[in-house]
């Protein structure tokens, strides 16, 4: 590690209408180093990477790469300056291959025609050097948000850049991806490269930074020239503002007759029958290795992709097949994984994203919108969930990830009918103060009486929220679990596949 700093952010400040998203800001980050930058949702930390990618221009301060002041006007200026930036929110080409993703905009040419043959030896050789099994001719809009996300990786590292700033890099990899990531970052630091990581993973900040710094509001409260000696609860302290003694806030309740019933579920990504059953006020959490199949059997359940077999019902009554808007009737609703994609409408407000789904309730005779009445549900829900807005009307892609999320979840809690909520990865990519009020909102509704299914990839979130843990792999139920009796070693060894094969269902 050298003792100039590769990168400095000096005095930097960013106002957009109606809020002040940074203030006075200012950091250094070594070459051969990786600093953590942490901070709850909309603390202003992708906006400070924006500013480092040239998607932003600030309106006060500078930043400077090996001592010289430097003025991004647009992404290609921060590119050509060394600089790689990898958003939470990922930005590919879906209808193009892995290939072309990495490639984009310096595919080989020969005689004028794209020269496919050497661009796939290339990007095979890359993929092979640095131990990330890909396919490069795969299209990214057939991978997994996990895969997807270790493309963006791979193209920033392929750029050679001296400069990268991952912002939530693990939050959809599995274990063995993460594992591979980890290898990747380390060997960066050993080429002497100088990087910025953002996670609300805390163990990930301890295993992999050497230095790091807190944003709160936008503005920087604390900074740590290393991270030896500190504390967890010391990060999260300063980050919240506040004390969270317990994250998870477990609460217990009665729960009443079975209100969700799964007999023998199919589909096209389920080949096995599925089957489980939920009660009103259970928390059932979902737990599996990525590629279990969790997702692809709740999206049949809700009716986003064609059952082939088998029943659905809600307190008795058939859910018909592949119908979202039967399912919605019968108060069946799902927050999906992939909100980017699938959750928000991103050039909307705040307040449409909200309202969307339950603007039938907010007609009048049935034909006109009631602004009052949608404007009022927003207002609650925006400070029920504290999601950090300047007003309703901003448009919701101008919000930070786990803003969006809060808002998605918004908008099905605004449902008057809601009986059985299915929640995939609710807290990803998000801060643990944001996870806490998610927490909370679930243990409410579970109060309410609705059937709430949680899928998670974190197994500590499982094992904190959830009255009982099913187990996945290979598209298979493979255990149950009650809370009382449930531990990480026997809950991850259901989940692997020697525990599918050899334990093929057991209750405990």
């Amino acid at each position: 590690m050298t003792d100039a700093p590769r990168l400095e952010f000096r005095h930097i400040g960013k106002t957009f209408p109606g809020v002040r998203a940074l203030g006075d800001v200012g950091f250094a980050v070594r070459a051969g180093s990786v600093h953590g930058l942490l901070g709850e949702n909309g603390a202003g930390k992708s906006t400070m990477m924006k500013i480092l990618g040239g998607e932003y221009i600030p309106d006060e301060g500078e930043l400077a790469i090996d001592g010289q002041v430097q003025h991004f006007r647009k992404a290609a200026d921060a590119i050509a300056s060394g600089v790689a930036v990898i958003h939470q929110e990922l930005q590919y080409v879906p209808e193009l291959s892995v290939m072309e993703n990495l490639l984009i905009g310096r595919l080989p040419t020969r005689f004028g025609l794209v020269d496919r043959r050497k661009a796939l030896a290339w990007t095979r050789e890359r993929l092979d050097a640095l131990g990330v099994d890909l396919d490069p001719r795969a299209k990214l809009k057939q991978l997994s948000i996990g895969q997807r996300q270790m493309v963006e990786i791979v193209k920033a590292i392929l750029r050679d850049a001296k400069i990268l700033a991952l912002d939530e890099p693990t939050s959809s990899l599995s274990h063995r991806e993460t594992e591979v990531l980890f290898r990747l970052v380390r060997d960066l630091r050993a080429q002497g490269k100088a990087m910025i990581y953002i996670s609300h993973r805390l163990d990930e900040i301890f295993e992999l930074c050497d230095a790091a710094t807190i944003f709160r509001d936008g503005r920087k409260v604390a900074d740590f020239d290393t991270l030896e000696g500190v504390t967890r609860d010391q990060l999260v302290q300063r980050m919240v503002g506040r004390e969270i003694s317990d994250i998870f806030g477990y609460r217990p309740r009665e729960h009443g007759k079975v209100r969700l019933a799964v007999q023998g579920v199919t589909g096209r990504a389920v080949p096995a029958p599925v089957s489980f059953e939920v009660k009103a006020g259970e928390i059932v959490g979902f737990f599996g290795l990525v590629g279990a199949g969790r997702s692809e059997v709740m999206r049949v359940i809700y009716g986003a992709d064609r059952r082939t077999a088998g029943t659905v019902q809600v307190d008795g009554e058939t859910v018909k097949a592949s119908h979202i808007r039967d399912a919605i009737r019968h108060g069946l609703v799902l927050c999906p994984e992939d909100r980017k994609e699938d959750g928000i409408i991103g050039v909307r407000s705040v307040s449409e994203n909200i309202n969307i789904s339950a603007r039938r309730n907010h007609l009048i005779a049935g034909l006109f919108v009631n602004d009052r009445n949608e404007a009022k549900t927003a207002d609650t829900y925006i400070d029920r969930l504290r999601i950090r807005t300047p007003n309703r009307r901003r448009e919701i892609r101008l919000l930070s990830g786990g803003n969006q999320q809060k808002a998605v979840l918004s908008r099905w809690l605004a449902e008057k009918n809601l009986r059985v909520l299915i929640v995939d990865e609710p807290t990803r990519g998000i801060d643990v103060g944001a996870k806490n009020e998610i927490y909370n909102v679930l243990y409410e509704l579970a109060d309410r009486g609705v059937a709430v299914v949680m899928i998670s990839s974190e197994l500590p979130e499982v094992l904190g929220v959830s009255d009982r843990v099913i187990t996945m792999c290979r598209g298979q139920i493979t255990a149950q679990f009650n809370r009382t009796q449930a531990n990480e070693a026997d809950v991850l060894a259901a989940a692997l596949p020697e525990g599918a094969s050899a334990t093929p269902m057991r209750n405990t």
